[in-house]
C-alpha cells in the first residue's frame, strides 16, 4: 500500500483545462498539476482515502483519515509542500492493525514553462520523505519522490495533464510512476476526469491501474472532489473525498 500512501497527492482537471480558476490543485488524481499557487498564499488540501490491495500472501485495508497537503507559494513558479497524513492498515487475514502518522514529506513544486498564449505548461515536483512516522507504518529511511509534470489546455472543455517520475525508498531500484488524465469541463462548477496510473515497480514489474473522479467549485477558492480507482492487472480499489481551499495572501496580512 506504500505506492497508493504516495500517490494520494493529485491533480484535478482545472489544472489543465480552466488556467483562470483561483484554486488549481494537486487532488483528485494522481497527476500533479503543472501550475504552482500564487506567491504568499497558502493552500490547504484534505482528503479522506479507503483503500484495498491483495496479492497472493496478503490482504490489507488503508484508511487514510485525514491527509493533508500544505502549499505555500514563496515566489513566483516556486511553492513549499508539506504531507502529514493519519493512517490506519488492517491486514485482513490476521486482523492485525497498525495506525498512527504517516512519513512527513517535505518538498517543491517549481515551474519550468508557462507563457501567454501557448497552451502547454511544465513543472517539477519533488518531495523527500523523512522517517518520522510511527512504528509499522515509517519506511525508516529517507526517501524521495520526483516528478515531472505537463499539461496542454485542448481546448475551452478539455485538458491533458501527465506525469512520469521516479520513487526511492530508502533501498532497493527504487519505482519509474507514470500517469496521463484527461479532464472535461461539464459546467463552470462541475468537472470529469478519466486517468490510467501505475509504477514499474523496482524497475521490474509493471502495476497497472485505472481511476476517475468529479470536482465541484464551491467557491473560486474552495473545492470539493470525489474519486475511485481501480488495479487493471493487480487487486487494488480505492475510494476518496476530499475538501481544499486557498487563502490569498490578502487575507493573510
Amino acid at each position: 500500500m506504500k505506492k497508493l500512501n504516495y500517490l494520494a497527492l493529485v491533480l484535478c482537471f482545472t489544472a489543465y483545462s480552466v488556467f483562470s480558476q483561483t484554486i488549481i490543485t494537486d487532488r483528485p488524481d494522481q497527476t500533479e498539476s503543472s501550475s504552482t499557487i500564487e506567491e504568499g498564499s497558502l493552500q490547504i488540501e484534505t482528503g479522506i482515502l479507503l483503500g484495498f490491495t491483495e496479492d497472493d500472501f496478503t490482504s490489507e485495508r488503508q484508511l487514510l483519515a485525514p491527509t493533508a497537503l500544505f502549499r505555500y507559494g514563496i515566489t513566483k513558479g516556486i511553492e513549499l509542500r508539506v504531507l502529514s497524513q493519519f493512517e490506519s492498515l488492517k491486514d485482513q487475514n490476521s486482523l492485525q492493525k497498525v495506525s498512527g502518522i504517516s512519513d512527513l514529506e517535505i518538498g517543491t513544486k517549481v515551474q519550468l514553462f508557462k507563457r501567454e498564449n501557448v497552451n502547454t505548461e511544465i513543472a517539477f515536483v519533488a518531495h523527500l520523505i523523512l522517517p518520522t512516522g510511527s512504528k509499522g507504518l515509517t519506511i525508516d529511511k529517507l526517501g524521495a519522490i520526483n516528478k515531472l509534470s505537463i499539461a496542454h489546455e485542448l481546448n475551452d472543455v478539455l485538458g491533458l495533464g501527465y506525469n512520469i517520475g521516479y520513487d526511492y525508498y530508502g533501498e532497493g531500484n527504487g519505482d519509474l510512476t507514470y500517469s496521463a488524465a484527461l479532464g472535461i469541463s461539464i459546467t463552470d462548477t462541475f468537472g470529469f476526469y478519466i486517468e490510467p496510473f501505475g509504477n514499474l515497480v523496482e524497475l521490474k514489474t509493471l502495476e497497472a491501474n485505472f481511476d476517475a473522479g468529479i470536482t465541484y467549485l464551491l467557491k473560486d477558492n474552495v473545492q470539493f472532489d470525489f474519486s475511485f480507482g481501480t488495479g487493471i492487472n493487480h487487486t487494488m480499489n480505492y475510494l476518496s473525498i476530499g475538501y481544499s481551499v486557498n487563502i490569498a495572501k490578502a487575507k493573510l496580512n
